[in-house]
């Protein structure tokens, strides 16, 4: 089938409105890498991902159209102030269509007003708190049981206070946030709005600001919990409108080409995501999983291997990439939920299945290698610290991050590569190098492997930040009640897996008799769960933090 047919095919599952869009869809993107040219060339269409900055841009580059900003700033305060519901849906997508058309500095400047002037009323909070210290407490005494008329009329002001303290402890604001959620596309404004409000707290901590982010992010919370959402598993046979979404926003292991696609939705494959009513045909956040003979190692297994194994044969199920759709979102954990019930459902319709465990990235983990290895380099050039234990007593912060014979083995492997002043230094340079030269010397593999696995469990296990892991995905996971079981060397060779880990992926494990009591271990204590191969790669603590099987 050649390129023409294939977008015949996808408008034929398309409804009318979604054929519309088709050339400019990143499906159709996907029908330009799929098959070459006439000519016996690649296409490469790229995929359009549609970032806030992006459409920023493009709504400062209409400028000229413009509402003007005191007409978007009424429309919000009659949003706000109006109580006739016969004229309030105007008014609120008057407010909606506004505010996109304004630049991105006139949406900042709308949502700081809002943030201040729509606030709660603290001299009202002041006075009420006040008359509620200056009553009596019934019975003169908190232990003493009310009787009598007295108590009751003393308890009948205690009640109106804490009522009207109650109703003045919330903001003006609150009121357009509950209006707009039961307006049609308002949950989806919503998103977008948080989404704004995020990207300006990125650039600068505005205390008003912030408080208004958390006052909204507490009733998105309320209002997308697991009850409202719609568990769907996504096919070939969707809408296209919902398929480009997966291509669009699949943030782990990008979406090649439509062949990739069909793959990650037939056979041995699945793919669920939370849908919810206000925002039909988008899921707010995919998993993708892979049924499996074994826990896949590599990436390789899981993308590439083709055929996959008979799902008959499966015994295990692989989540190897979740996606969140919204940035508004960021924050709201809707992924533990969404893991708990694909879990639930796929071992009601395969009894087969035993073992539930992803393939995971470790994101920050390269990061905070290089920056290990940077410091410790100039340390050591700095006091001239010789690469031996009994001569680095004179440094409180010095460390050295390598084992004599990772460093010997090291030293001789990289001589026709890289030098550098010292062991770190040299391995400083070998994982910046360009194009990664080392993953193409065997030599050099063999030399790094112990060192960056061993680092990479300390990572992973050991380096924390208030007191839970360190890195995001693996807090992620291990605030859903996962354990961790196994890193694994060389998984993810793209250049995104060499960048982010050093090709390196981590298997975590949900073992369904303990997700609950490892979740609530790990939010208490901190405590990480791993099994006792991974264990070995680092040193006990002197006080326990990482529980072995």
């Amino acid at each position: 089938m050649n390129k023409k047919g294939l977008a015949i095919l996808l408008r034929t599952r398309m409804r009318p409105n979604d054929a519309r869009d088709l050339a400019r869809s990143p499906l159709a993107n996907l029908v330009n890498q799929t098959l070459p040219n006439t000519d016996g060339s690649q296409s490469s269409g790229r995929l359009v991902q549609g970032a806030p900055q992006q459409r920023n841009e493009k709504l400062n580059a209409s400028s000229n159209n413009e509402r003007d900003f005191e007409v978007v700033r009424e429309s919000m305060h009659s949003a706000i102030s109006l109580s006739k519901t016969e004229i309030l849906d105007s008014v609120l997508n008057d407010f909606s269509e506004g505010y996109f058309s304004l630049s991105y500095e006139n949406r900042r400047k709308l949502l700081e007003l809002l943030a201040k002037e729509y606030d709660l009323n603290r001299t009202q909070v002041r006075d009420l708190i006040k008359q509620y210290l200056g009553l009596e407490l019934p019975g003169g005494s908190d232990n003493a049981p009310s009787t009598g008329i007295e108590d009751e009329a003393c308890l009948s002001a205690f009640y109106r206070i804490e009522r009207n303290l109650r109703h003045a402890l919330k903001p003006a604001y609150e009121v357009l946030f509950e209006r707009l959620n039961t307006h049609p596309g308002g949950l989806k404004f919503l998103s977008i709005l948080r989404a704004d409000i995020l990207s300006i707290l990125a650039e600068e901590n505005i205390v008003s600001l912030r408080a208004l982010d958390s006052y909204l992010k507490e009733k998105l919370s309320t209002w997308l919990s697991p009850a409202t959402l719609e568990l769907h598993q996504i096919t070939w046979d969707d809408p296209a409108s919902l398929l480009e979404k997966i291509v669009a926003y699949e943030a782990v292991h990008p979406i090649s080409n439509l062949i990739d696609l069909k793959r990650r939705l037939g056979l041995g494959r699945r793919c669920f995501g939370y849908l919810h009513p206000a925002i039909p045909g988008e899921p707010l956040i995919f998993i993708e999983v892979a049924l499996m003979k074994n826990v896949a190692q590599t990436v390789q297994e899981v993308l590439w291997d083709d055929p996959p194994s008979p799902e008959c044969e499966a015994t295990s199920a692989l989540f190897y990439s979740i996606s969140s759709t919204q940035p508004g979102l960021q924050g709201i954990n809707l992924g533990r939920f969404l893991i708990k019930r694909v879990i639930t459902l796929v071992k009601r319709e395969m009894i087969n299945i035993s073992t539930f465990a992803t393939l995971s990235p470790i994101p920050g983990y390269m990061q905070w290698l290089l920056s290990k290895l940077a410091s410790q380099s100039k340390l050591s050039e700095g006091e001239d610290i010789q690469h031996s234990p009994a001569d680095t007593s004179g440094s409180t912060f010095w460390e050295n991050i390598l084992e004599p014979e990772e460093e010997r083995a090291l030293m001789d492997a990289s001589v026709e590569f890289t030098s550098g002043k010292n062991s770190m230094e040299v391995l400083f340079n070998l994982l910046t190098s360009s194009n990664h030269e080392w993953t193409s010397s065997d030599k050099l593999l063999s030399a790094l492997k112990p060192p960056l696995m061993r680092l990479c469990a300390r990572y992973l296990l050991q380096e924390k930040k208030r007191g839970k892991a360190l890195d995001s995905v693996a807090n992620f996971h291990l605030q859903n009640g996962a354990m961790v079981e196994r890193i694994n060397w060389m998984a993810d060779r793209s250049e995104k897996g060499l960048n982010q880990s050093g090709g390196i992926m981590v298997n975590y494990v949900y073992r369904l008799e303990k997700i609950e009591d490892y979740a609530q271990s790990y939010f208490s204590t901190g405590h990480i769960h791993t099994s006792s191969d991974l264990s070995r790669y680092v040193e006990p603590l002197e006080e326990p933090q990482v529980t072995t099987f």
